[in-house]
């Protein structure tokens, strides 16, 4: 379908991109699995070509492109698997934070090597026992003369295993009272003594994303590594979560559309009973209501794209699709591997892995109790 936000240059850039993660992603998309990573190889590839961190400004070696472009990074990601969607993360969530809040001398050292590939980023929120509410992290990092010192655990943390650089969400003030107003975001690298990367965790699905623990005993940190402003790192964080939810609504309506085309072609080429089984009835009310509720996805998806590139504050709506769509996602999923039948349970079709690669989407970036809450409260309840 045509996007609204979408030119001929956003085309062209797309077939490129689909043609180079044919030749560099596919055919090694199962060894990843494997290995529970990606490649370093792949992420410097992706450098090379430009596909990483396009928006930044070229001054730091970017593109500065639109937020078009992390769309279709976004979505032909996800058609390949739910286990590339660290970089959407490198490129969309982490990179933002020192766009905007870093000063010229942390941009400069930061986002050429993001851009290139040299450097993986990560950040690290949720901790154990604290996950949606941040305003309760109970990482500190406490100032010693020129430096912070940083003591705690962050867990679930993508990229956490290959992770360069950390953005981490720590207490500056544990006094404050609210206590959201004591959070900063302070950037760790890796090497930095006292900084360790725990066990890799082993998850259901997205099994080639790389998710691990993440552990500061006394690391001791720069205090030129603060992003923007001290105890400012709360209303950093709000501002982006918009940005965040929105790439998972387009991670999670891409993986919708691509399970209805594996099964479309399945359920035409699978006989039974002497025929297609496209041609049952059942079959088809189940692809119609998939298909609908696609399509209505994707309206909802494209329209809030448009006003997220405008400048406009969609919290709410923004709220709406992240668990509208990754909802949806789990249903298609069930469907599908249904339609697929014992096929479907079988760790060489598609749709196994689709059907655990899906199931965390309504966790991760704010659950969708949370979501819930937020539109909640918006709508004046």
């Amino acid at each position: 379908m045509n996007h609204p936000y979408l030119q001929e240059e956003h085309d062209i850039f797309r077939r490129s991109l689909r043609q180079f993660l044919q030749k560099e992603a596919v055919p090694y998309y199962d060894k990843w699995e494997e290995d529970k990573q990606v490649s370093r190889d792949f992420w410097r590839k992706l450098g090379e070509q430009g596909y990483l961190c396009p928006q930044v400004d070229e001054a730091y070696g970017g593109l500065n492109t639109d937020f078009g472009y992390a769309v279709i990074i976004n979505e032909e990601m996800e058609k390949v698997g739910g286990g590339l969607l660290g970089i959407g993360l490198h490129n969309d969530i982490v990179m933002p934070y020192i766009e905007t809040y870093g000063n010229e001398e942390q941009k400069q050292r930061w986002l050429p090597k993001a851009v290139s590939g040299e450097m993986i980023s990560s950040i690290a929120m949720t901790e154990p026992g604290v996950g949606s509410d941040l305003a309760a992290v109970k990482t500190t990092a406490v100032k010693d003369g020129d430096d912070y010192i940083i003591n705690g655990e962050k867990t679930f943390i993508t990229n956490g295993l290959l992770t360069d650089l950390v953005v981490v969400v720590c207490k500056t003030d544990p006094k404050a009272d609210p206590a959201h107003k004591g959070i900063s975001l302070i950037v760790v690298e890796d090497g930095t003594p006292g900084f360790s990367k725990g066990k890799q965790l082993q998850k259901v699905g997205q099994h080639s994303q790389d998710t691990s623990e993440l552990i500061f005993e006394d690391a001791r940190v720069p205090a030129e590594n603060l992003l923007g402003e001290e105890n400012q790192g709360f209303y950093y964080l709000m501002e982006k979560l918009q940005q965040e939810r929105l790439i998972v609504a387009i991670g999670a309506i891409a993986s919708v559309e691509r399970m209805i085309e594996i099964t479309m072609d399945y359920v035409k080429q699978r006989t039974a009973f002497g025929r297609p089984i496209s041609k049952f009835q059942n079959t088809q009310f189940k692809m119609t209501e998939m298909a609908t509720e696609a399509q209505l996805g994707r309206t909802f998806i494209d329209q809030l794209i448009k006003r997220h590139m405008a400048g406009e504050g969609v919290e709410t709506e923004v709220s709406m699709a992240k668990w509208w769509t990754t909802d949806l996602a789990q249903k298609v999923a069930t469907e599908c591997m249904q339609l697929h039948g014992g096929y479907g349970y079988m760790e060489e079709y598609e749709i196994a892995r689709r059907y655990r690669d899906v199931a965390v989407a309504s966790i991760y970036a704010g659950s969708n109790e949370i979501m819930k809450n937020i539109i909640a409260k918006n709508l004046g309840l």
